[in-house]
Parts: C-alpha cells; structure tokens; sequence
C-alpha cells in the first residue's frame, strides 16, 4: 500500500473510497480527512466482493461511502451465468431475440455462429393483446391468458421475468397491468417500458431480457456487499456504482437497472482521465486505459461522448455510455501462435489467476512478461507494492515462443510490437475511421499497463504527445471517487422538425418536462434531492434515415435551435450537412446531475523512493537506460528512462522527453530535432 498528498480547495471530513475492481487488480482511493490514500491488491475472480473487503481490513480504513466500478454486469453476460429469465411478450413475437436483424457479423462465414438467446425458447410466451403504433389499443390484453402463463412460469421455478409488448413505449398501459400481476404474485420484474421506453423492437426485447437476466445476480453481489461494509464498520456504509455513461447510481438502483453497468468500470476510467487531461489543459483528448486483460480507449473532443447502442457479446444493449472501443489487449494477454504460424497477442489473459509468468505462478507469455524480460519492468519494483517479479520465470515463458525470432528478447520485442499494433489499430476506430485527425489531440495514458505503451502508440498513430496522470495505476478508481450522482430518463416519440417551423415543438417540450421530473424523482430516491442540475438532450436524425444522433438541448427547444444543433453533429460526424432536409426526434432524454467530488482533489504521488540509477535495457537494441522513481522527475527527462512509481511503470523511449507539470502529471513529447 502506498499514501498520496492531495491538495482540496475546501476542507471537509469525508470518508468516501473508490474502488475498480479489474481483471488482475482491484484499485483503491480513499478520501480521507483531507488526504487521499492510494492502493492495489489481487483481484478475485470468484468472488469480486472479497478483494474489496479483505483491502479496506488489511488497509485499516473505514469509509461512509463506496463509490464501486463493478464488473458483476458484463462479466455475467460474458460467462452466460445469469438468473433464469422468462419472457412475455405480444402473440407473435416471442421468436424476436432469435431472429433479431437477421445481421451477419461474420460476412463470409461458411458456418456462422449463433449465440444462443438469453431466454430459451421453453421460457418464451406469448400473450394475447395489441397497441397500434399511435398508441390506440387494438386488443385488450387477455388478463385470464396472461394469469395462466404467469402459473406457467411459476411452475418452471423461473423467478425474473421481461415483459416486453409491441409498441409499449408510445403507450404502456398493458406493460403495466402485466408487470403489477406479475409482482403481486412476487416474480422480478423487468418490463420494456420502464428499462428502454424506445422504438426498435428487437433492441428493447433484448435490452429488457439482459435487465431481467442481471437484475437478481446484481442485487444479490450488491446487497452482500452493502452488508459487509456495514457490518465491517460497524455503521451503514452508502454504496454507490458507476454507470456506462461515466455518472453513479445507489446500489439499490444498479440492482434494479442492472443493465446500466455493463461498462461500469472503464467509464470511471474514461471520466477520471478527461478530468485530468482538461486541467492540465488538454480537454482534446484521446484517453488509453490499459489494465491486466483489455485496453479501453475513447475519443473525448472537449467532453466526454457518451452513445447508446452497445454490442456485448453479440447482444445488443441500449444504455446510456460512455463513447469507448475495447479490445483484449492487456498486461495479462498470452502470447500464442495460430494455425498459420503468426504470432498473436490476446484476447486470451491470464488475469489475476494465475497471472503473468513473472508473477510467480503463471507459466504462459504474457505481454507484463516481455517487459519484464526487455528490462522496462524493474526486478527492484514490486508492482502494486504487492508483487515481487520474477524475471527468470518470466524468460522461460518466453523462450516457450521465441524460436522464430532467434532470442528470448527478440520474441519479447515481438510481442510487444504485436499488442502495439492492436491498441494502434483501436485508436484509429475512434478518431481517423470518425474523420478526427489524432495529431490534434493528447493521449491520456494511464492503467496500470497504459504508460509503458503511450509513447510507441503516439508514434504508431501520429499523435503529437502523451500526458501520464500523477497516479495513473488507480485513476479509474479516482475517477470513481469524483463521478456525478446521475439519473437518466427517456421516453420514445415521433416529432418532425421541419425547415418553416418555429416556436416551441410542443411534443417535445412535453415529453421533455414529464421525463425531468422523472429524473429529479429518481435521484430523490437516490438521495439526493438538492443541487441537482437537469440536462436535456433528443435522438434525432434526418427523414429517411435510419440512424439517429444523440444531441445536446442546451440551446433550448426552439424549433430553429434544435434543427441547428443537429446540423453541426452530423456534420461533425459525418462530414456534411443536409439544411433543406426535415428534422425528425425520435427519442427525448433527461439527465438528473449532482456534482460529485470532481475539480476537489489532485492525486500527488508521495515523496520517497529508491535513488537515481542505470540499467540496460532493451529498445530494439540494448542502450543504457536511466532508471529513476517518480518523485525525483523534477525536470525534463530526455530518453531512453525508466520512471517508476507504485501503481505503474512510465517507459521514456529514446527520441522522447519526460517534463513534469504543476499537477504532478508528466508530460511526454518527442525531441525536436535541430
């Protein structure tokens, strides 16, 4: 474990801890009486919860408030080890999670895989009743029906049900019957229009089916918790979780809109680096976290992009989130040979258990092993503060893969060169493939993994500097601990925005007033009912598209300011603008804000640490290196270094210079050449 000095702009006796729990490492910040703590320890796999508890007992702290990045969400989506859920749904339609859009992801597959739905065919029922797309009823929903398939579900030992009718997000009435039958009769609930009140049929069955598959295992891990933080501190502990889209949500409300969380712990990453990078002054910023199993990266010009329609594991989702590409590129990644004879690097990690060969038990390549074995990891470092290096065990499994390549070092250099290019080739995604030209921005670099990497990847994409956080290792945890308490409502709707309209579209304006109230509602519940702050926003699109813009209403809802703010998102998404044609929304959305801790505090790694010192180390070729621990950078540093600190290692190839700023966070840029 490791302290840090923090430096606040008011004076408080919080005890509020932000904890990421990762696939190698759980991450701690914890506020307290002015100062901010730092640590790492092992994750646990089996049990997420336990790595959390054992850390504060081990640590000695006591916090009134967790703020949790919780990967309980996707990782059961992932492992298909969710509660069983059955599905009612309109006569007709109980087949719509198999058919879905009929899409083929795998182009010129000659046998294409299918996952199988979350609900199986025997738990799908249908039900007898019909809304139109105006929202008039056409047929009754059939009580008596509905009532034999709920005895039906009952007898299967089914406990979570969706609820998911046609056309239930312009007109809800017969969702709500069914969903209040349901709960009297104590079944979990999860209906369409309370999860995704959207069009797109098959989008809402699914996005409801995956809210009612994660709902009892989400409350199941958050209750537990809940209880043993209290039951530790011998007090009621407030629990919070991120959300997808960078804000957080009581653990009551995660349990219930479980769905929410999928992307829980990379959006504190997300929010914790543009936080950092915009008071460096860097708010153009491409933010890289590379932790033990994946590399998140997002695109963040001037604000953080958030978007709606996410891909898990084939499933499509629909939830607010925060706008970042993943791919399986971590510390923990194995290195493997495929039937062609190419070296790859990933998905596959090692993760916590067994971990990295240079860990100490792990026995497969891993990226952390060529660093180790290229002399970028120190053997004097322990990593976390918690794990001790074994460089020989890290040779050897390299040398498993180094055949090829004629040495142990070249095959590590390999592989380093092979993960580089699938980080370079995400970073590309999100801005180049998006008409953003990277050389325009900064990339943040941070997780545990990412500043060993940030200055190869600028290189290999063109971007002109790299800024690596005071504490780069937990900053997903700090941005956790400073994240806005954030309710979101949204309601479907059908409005044209034509060019010769003016005023107030009172269809939307409507929609729009009735969903902040229920957002102020909604984080009432969460308590907190003052200083809350409503953000408007509306999917729109052109008529006769079929894809739609998530646009910011800050503007106000006049017909010509919402036209106009539409016009400059497209164009800065896709390059034109289309003036003479019709404006359609087709989605109104409200956000309840509370400020969180952001702008408070500015991590600062502690003094201390060993001396100044040289190593060789190999960059291609083997150069002596400067090797120095993070809190002697008290000026430029040209390459090649090595800078050390407890949550991270900070690679200085040659060519590049290391200059620390006022906030403690460096600054790598390249050497200009005379």
């Amino acid at each position: 474990m490791t302290t840090s000095a923090i430096e606040r702009t008011r004076s408080t006796q919080d005890l509020i801890l932000g904890v990421d729990v990762g696939g190698t490492f759980t991450d701690f910040v914890f506020l307290q009486d002015g100062a901010i703590k730092i640590a790492k320890r092992p994750s646990t796999p089996d049990d997420p919860g336990r790595a959390i508890i054992n850390g504060l007992t081990e640590f000695g702290w006591s916090p009134e408030e967790v703020v949790h990045g919780s990967t309980v969400a996707t990782n059961t989506l992932l492992t298909r080890t969710g509660a069983p859920t059955a599905l009612i749904t309109t006569r007709g339609f109980r087949d719509t999670l198999v058919i879905g859009r009929q899409a083929r992801p795998d182009l010129y597959a000659l046998h294409p895989q299918r996952h199988e739905p979350l609900v199986p065919q025997r738990w799908r029922f249908e039900v007898e009743e019909r809304i139109s797309a105006d929202g008039t009823v056409v047929t009754a929903l059939d009580l008596e029906e509905l009532d034999g398939v709920l005895d039906r579900i009952e007898r299967t030992g089914v406990r979570s049900v969706a609820i998911c009718f046609l056309f239930s997000f312009i007109n809800s009435v017969h969702e709500a019957q069914a969903a209040q039958r349901a709960r009297e009769r104590g079944f979990r609930v999860s209906a369409s229009y309370e999860v995704l009140p959207q069009h797109r049929e098959f989008e809402r069955m699914s996005t409801t089916a995956a809210n009612a598959y994660l709902a009892p295992v989400m409350t199941g891990y958050l209750d537990a918790l809940e209880a043993r933080l209290s039951s530790d501190a011998s007090r009621d502990v407030r629990l919070r979780i991120m959300q997808s889209n960078g804000g957080s949500l009581s653990a009551g409300s995660a349990g219930r809109h479980a769905v929410r969380t999928v992307l829980s712990g990379p959006a504190g990453g997300v929010a914790g680096a543009f936080a950092s990078a915009e008071s460096d002054g860097f708010p153009q910023a491409i933010t890289f976290d590379m932790g033990g199993t994946s590399a998140d990266v997002a695109l963040c010009p001037g604000r953080l992009l958030e978007r709606t329609d996410l891909v898990v594991d084939d499933m499509p989702i629909r939830t607010p989130a925060v706008d970042l590409h993943t791919v399986g590129a971590g510390g923990g990644s194995i290195a493997w040979f495929d039937p062609g004879g190419a070296l790859r690097v990933g998905p596959q990690s090692a993760g916590a258990d067994p971990g990295p060969a240079s860990y100490g038990t792990g026995t497969q390549p891993t990226v952390t092993d060529a660093h180790a074995v290229l002399g970028r990891l120190r053997p004097e470092q322990q990593l976390g503060g918690t794990v001790a290096l074994d460089i020989d065990r890290a040779r050897r499994a390299i040398a498993a893969i180094s055949e090829p390549f004629g040495s142990v070092e070249s095959a590590a250099q390999a592989v380093i060169d092979v993960v580089n290019a699938n980080m370079a080739r995400a970073l590309r995604v999100i801005s180049v493939e998006r008409g953003y030209d990277p050389a325009n921005f900064t990339l943040v670099a941070f997780g545990g993994a990412g500043p060993l990497h940030a200055c190869d990847l600028a290189d290999a994409v063109g971007i002109p500097q790299a800024l690596i956080p005071s504490s780069p290792g937990v900053l997903s945890a700090a941005g956790m601990l400073i994240s806005d308490i954030t309710r979101d409502a949204e309601q479907g709707l059908h409005v044209a925005v034509d060019p010769d309209a003016s005023g107030r579209i009172n269809a939307l304006t409507a929609a729009l007033d009735d969903l902040a109230g229920q957002a102020r509602r909604a984080i009432a519940e969460d308590g907190y009912d003052q200083g809350v702050v409503i953000e408007f926003a509306a999917d729109l699109r052109y008529r006769g598209q079929s894809h739609e813009l998530t646009v910011s209403l800050s503007d106000g809802f006049e017909a010509e300011s919402v036209r106009d703010a539409f016009h400059v998102a497209h164009r800065e998404r896709f390059g034109f603008a289309s003036l003479d044609t019709p404006v359609e929304v087709v989605t109104a959305r409200a956000k309840a804000r509370h400020p969180g801790h952001r702008g408070d505090i500015t991590l600062r790694q502690e003094a201390g640490g060993s001396e100044d010192g040289r190593a060789v180390v190999t960059w291609h070729q083997p150069l002596d290196t400067r090797i120095l621990p993070r809190d002697l950078v008290v000026e430029p540093i040209h390459g090649p270094a090595i800078i050390t600190q407890i949550d991270t290692t900070v690679t200085v190839p040659p060519g590049w210079i290391s200059a620390p700023l006022p906030s403690g966070s460096l600054l790598l840029s390249r050497e200009t050449r005379s």
